[in-house]
């Protein structure tokens, strides 16, 4: 393995235990019913089903990025939701709490891209 594969590799590796660190405990908060949780979903106003869905594919997804030919999907995963956080804080919440949700997407973005040969569209031969 040469150097710039090692520290591809590396990076990799740290990207994806940050991003499972965040999100299921990010997740697990949810599921719980964390005071801050619940009150975030309150003012989103899509209802406390929406809080558990979240945490449900928050903590799923963080698995699924340590199972071969699932990362990308699980980081796009993450991504797709990071997305929904940001526009939920622009929306709603208020910009200025929105600073995690943009790097915690940006590094799953980053992610995505990584892993994008275990997409369906990034697949040689796929429609």
């Amino acid at each position: 393995m040469t150097t710039a594969n090692r520290t591809s590799n590396l990076a990799d590796i740290s990207a994806r235990t940050l991003l499972t660190l965040a999100f299921a405990a990010a997740g697990l908060f949810k599921l719980a019913g964390a005071d801050m949780m619940v009150q975030v979903f309150d003012n989103v106003g899509l209802g406390q089903w929406f809080r558990y869905l979240t945490g449900l594919i928050e903590v799923g997804a963080a698995i699924l990025l340590w199972v071969p030919g699932l990362r990308g999907l699980a980081a796009a995963i993450l991504l797709a939701t990071m997305i929904g956080a940001v526009l939920a804080h622009a929306l709603v919440l208020g910009m200025a709490t929105s600073l995690p949700a943009v790097v915690l997407g940006l590094i799953a973005a980053w992610v995505t891209y990584s892993h994008r040969r275990d997409l369906p569209v990034g697949r040689p031969g796929a429609a």
